[in-house]
């Protein structure tokens, strides 16, 4: 018996995929905010100890949702008929 869920219907795989926008949105606004940061501090240098550590928090958050991303259209292209899945 498998534990992993799965994705049964087509109405999963649009609720997965309205995810994925609103991650992909996010992801988005975080690297807008990033810039910002960078643009207050006048630092884009991320090994300078004068970077904002909001933006190296961001940074890590940005990346832990891009992981998601990956995973979630990698799930839907699974189950997408011949690889065909649209996700974000």
């Amino acid at each position: 018996m498998s534990m992993q869920p799965r994705f049964e219907t087509a109405r999963e795989a649009t609720v997965i995929s309205k995810i994925l926008a609103d991650l992909v949105r996010t992801v988005q606004l975080i690297e807008c905010e990033i810039e910002a940061q960078e643009e207050r501090a006048s630092v884009s240098d991320r090994t300078d100890f004068k970077y904002p550590m909001l933006a190296r928090s961001l940074i890590e958050r940005r990346d832990n949702l891009k992981m998601t991303i990956d995973a979630l259209e990698q799930r839907l292209a699974k189950r997408a008929p011949d690889g065909q899945a649209t996700a974000a």
